[in-house]
């Protein structure tokens, strides 16, 4: 059986189950979803924007259904109570492999022009608003094909004209069937003025050691003057895989910010791309990734300056260790008549092993003559003039270089605006360097 076969199967398993079944605009774009999947196959090597991360081995791989049972549910709920650290507010959505688990979710009291649940719901309830936000089959590389195939769940989440969400929205998908596939899609559209902070945090049961897959999309679509702060914490097994692609599409005078926080998965893809179609859109792509052993971690990211006086900025920061390596390349392109335009993009790695290995690729592609554009990337060790006057004030050389470290990691955590959000992803960062909890103090 062909790694096409086995998904086809999957498609076919429960078809008239699956939530939308029997909606034309659905069925049709699942169909023509797969096929597109079977005639590309996985990324290989031979693909520019894939040859540092090839998924080629991929279609040997063999994943379980999602069981959904009690064990998955109970196993979900250990480790939620670990994510939530204590926090008994805000708004919490939770999926198990990918489905929304309504007894382990607390929505709360949510704003008047707010809906946040299962996108399962939101195809019975209102379809024409998922066909809006939904995508297409030919959008994004042959794993978002894949993805708009086969997902049966993730979030939708519609906040109305000038409504500001009263606190942070937690979307928290744990992987929970050993080595099961998800895919999840979340949908995401603020209309003109809207405000909302947006947490994607995905985790593994406790004790996962099968490989598993998490194959997500989320589009972000935001309206006139929209103000939108998102942030994706992975923090999966070291046996899964992460694929990811983040869409957003911002409006007149629409202010976004994504950060995308990489700390787990023996491999990360993460393809980032964003679309001005508005004149004035602000935009702030942030990253940080830890990688030792032999992890890899990739981040793919485009940005699209389509309309003039728009103002980007992208920084990302890589931890390598062991014989890991980490991948950047980013794009950013400037459409005629976008004049005005204010475009940064830096990518910075710190290389904690000789053996480790980071790859960058900042690009820019500019079609206007009145702008101002730049990019650069770094990569090195540990500054030894920085180690040798920690060391001359009586600090450890192991406690000198976790702190040299985590100052390297703190300039990309500083430019996570929500101070909650800000703390948990320190929290999860000090957690991966030795003696972490001696760092607490310089947060």
């Amino acid at each position: 059986m062909s790694d096409a076969d086995a998904w086809r199967d999957a498609l076919r398993a429960a078809a008239a189950a699956r939530p939308g079944a029997g909606l034309p605009w659905l069925d049709a774009l699942r169909a023509r979803a797969f096929e597109r999947f079977a005639a590309e196959g996985w990324p290989t090597h031979r693909m520019e924007a894939w040859r540092h991360t090839p998924l080629a081995f991929l279609g040997s791989q063999r994943f379980a259904p999602a069981r959904n049972g009690a064990p998955e549910l109970a196993a979900a709920q250990a480790v939620l109570g670990r994510v939530r650290g204590g926090d008994a507010g805000g708004h919490w959505l939770v999926f198990v492999d990918g489905t929304f688990a309504a007894s382990l979710s607390s929505s709360g009291a949510l704003p008047a022009g707010v809906h946040a649940g299962a996108l399962a719901d939101a195809l019975a309830r209102f379809p024409e608003r998922v066909q809006a936000a939904f995508g297409g089959a030919d959008e994004g590389a042959s794993p978002a094909a894949l993805n708009a195939a086969l997902a049966v769940d993730g979030a939708f989440v519609h906040i109305g004209r000038g409504v500001a969400l009263d606190a942070p929205l937690h979307l928290v998908f744990v992987s929970a069937t050993p080595g099961g596939a998800s895919h999840p899609r979340n949908l995401v559209v603020a209309e003109a003025g809207a405000q909302a902070s947006i947490v994607e945090h995905y985790v593994s049961a406790d004790g996962a050691s099968a490989p598993s897959l998490t194959n997500a999309v989320t589009r972000i679509e935001a309206g006139p003057d929209a103000r939108i702060a998102h942030v994706k914490l992975q923090e999966e097994s070291a046996h899964s895989v992460h694929l990811a692609a983040i869409e957003v599409a911002q409006a007149r005078g629409a202010a976004c910010e994504s950060h995308s926080l990489s700390f787990g998965a023996r491999l990360a893809r993460n393809d980032i791309a964003a679309r001005f179609g508005g004149e004035g859109c602000e935009l702030l792509l942030n990253g940080l990734y830890h990688v030792d052993g032999e992890r890899h971690v990739d981040h793919h990211t485009r940005i699209e300056h389509a309309q003039p006086r728009g103002t980007s900025r992208e920084y990302y920061r890589g931890i390598l260790d062991g014989t890991a390596r980490g991948v950047f390349a980013g794009r950013i392109v400037v459409a005629p008549g976008a004049q005005r335009t204010d475009a940064e993009q830096r990518t910075d790695s710190l290389l904690l092993s000789p053996r480790a290995e980071a790859d960058a690729r900042p690009e820019l592609e500019i079609y206007a003559d009145d702008v101002k554009c730049s990019h650069g990337a770094t990569v090195g060790q540990i500054d030894e003039e920085s180690l040798f006057y920690l060391r001359s004030r009586g600090i450890d050389q192991a406690h000198a270089r976790n702190v040299l470290t985590y100052a390297f990691a703190a300039e990309a955590l500083a430019r996570i605006g929500v101070e909650p959000l800000r703390r948990r992803a320190a929290a999860a960062v000090r957690a991966r360097l030795p003696g972490g909890a001696a760092l607490e103090e310089l947060s």
